[in-house]
């Protein structure tokens, strides 16, 4: 079918358009792609499930289609969502049900992970070939650069697509983007470290990670290398962990940034214990196996639920930037319901591409070509909606709880 993008919208006033009803930011789209029919693949997920609320509620001319093997979670989604959406049984291992139902969509948002080992990007691939723009919530280095491949495909499907975005990896890129982009056109040095720390994950990525110190990169053990990390108001200092993410090789490589890590770290805190006994006890085997990471991840569901209603699903995401000249800078994302802030996070850049703010190919986040420059803003702001706080370029001790250090200047 004919998907009419409008690739690299140069207008800010369309980026921004947006109006207030009930306390929810609602975004007018360009009319060509108003009443777009968007596929979210494990849309019965948390993930996707929570995208499909929020662009029900950003955008409720869009047309949802809620993808997955559960025809009763199906139904109850939909339920939820409203007359604008359907369901339908897709399998994305199965090629042929992934065909036709991509050839009657305009966009497809892929949250139905593990990426983790898996060996092809089986959905991009049909995407391209059905000319369906695309975007997943890729959390692993190995997959993301393997999407990254299909460049030259989706440059002559003349399709747009976007790896790894989401909440993180994905707004904590363009966080980092922005922080270097600032730094460049106010500083007089060169960005030369960048840290990403990023609060209240269940994860079970082990294998052994990659950072990059002055340009070489380093492979480390992953839940190593502990820092505790202030993340202001609302999470306060916590421990995180080094941990592979795929934006610490896309930031050094696409910023041009010499020094990249990031750190992980979870609530409550015997589950940073949980990973680093993970890690030191599991057979790597076992741990490289992605159907039995799968297994690991449904079995543990259920408990990081109740621990949920419990403890709370926080999530805090702190990007921090030092220049040769002594700059510092830091962004700072902080909400109170991971669920929530990641389907807002999703949508924002579901939005963004049928916007046309990507242009056809293959992008990460932090590439203006995946989300244009121009475009950052609008869709950090819909991506922060009912954050604690959301603070971008700002010195550190305007955020932390217990600042280490005041800069007074006084002149006479």
């Amino acid at each position: 079918m004919a998907r009419p993008w409008l690739h690299l919208n140069n207008s800010r006033s369309m980026t921004m358009a947006c109006a207030k009803e009930s306390k929810q930011h609602r975004v007018l789209l360009p009319e060509k792609v108003r009443n777009s029919r968007v596929l979210i693949l494990g849309g019965t997920g948390r993930v996707g499930g929570s995208t499909a609320i929020a662009l029900s509620k950003l955008c409720p001319d869009l047309r949802i289609v809620v993808g997955g093997r559960n025809k009763e979670k199906g139904a109850a989604r939909v339920a939820e969502l409203g007359k604008n959406s359907e369901f339908a049984e897709i399998d994305i291992e199965e090629r042929a049900s992934l065909e036709a139902t991509l050839n009657d969509v305009d966009l497809v948002v892929h949250t139905a992970g593990p990426f983790q080992q898996a060996e092809k990007c089986t959905v991009l691939e049909v995407a391209i070939q059905t000319k369906t723009a695309y975007m997943d919530v890729c959390d692993d280095t190995s997959y993301a650069f393997r999407a990254k491949s299909y460049m030259s495909k989706a440059l002559a499907a003349n399709i747009p697509a976007i790896t790894t975005g989401g909440i993180y990896p994905g707004v904590s890129n363009v966080m980092a983007a922005e922080l270097v982009r600032a730094a460049r056109s106010e500083s007089k040095g060169e960005p030369e470290r960048l840290s990403s720390y990023l609060y209240k994950v269940y994860d079970f990525k082990t294998h052994i990670l990659v950072c990059f110190v002055s340009g070489e990169k380093i492979k480390v053990k992953p839940y190593s290398g502990m820092r505790n990390i202030d993340f202001g108001k609302g999470i306060g200092k916590k421990d995180v962990y080094l941990l592979n993410l795929p934006e610490v090789r896309s930031a050094h490589e696409i910023l041009g940034v010499p020094t990249v890590s990031a750190r992980f770290g979870t609530a409550p805190f015997y589950w940073n214990w949980g990973m680093v006994a993970m890690t030191n006890l599991l057979p790597v085997e076992l741990l490289r196996d992605r159907s039995k990471v799968q297994k690991l991840v449904e079995l543990f569901d259920p408990v990081v639920r109740a621990v949920d209603e419990i403890a709370g699903e926080r999530v805090s995401m702190r990007v921090d930037l030092e220049c040769s000249d002594g700059r510092q800078t830091l962004a700072l994302f902080s909400h109170r319901q991971l669920s929530v802030s990641v389907g807002a996070a999703t949508a924002a850049f579901a939005i963004a591409i049928l916007e046309g703010s990507t242009q056809p190919g293959v992008w990460f986040p932090e590439e203006p070509e995946g989300i244009a420059i121009e475009a950052r803003e609008a869709l950090l702001e819909r991506a922060a909606e009912g954050t604690i706080s959301f603070i971008m370029n700002k010195p550190p001790w305007m955020v932390e709880t217990d600042p280490k250090e005041l800069g007074l200047g006084i002149y006479l």
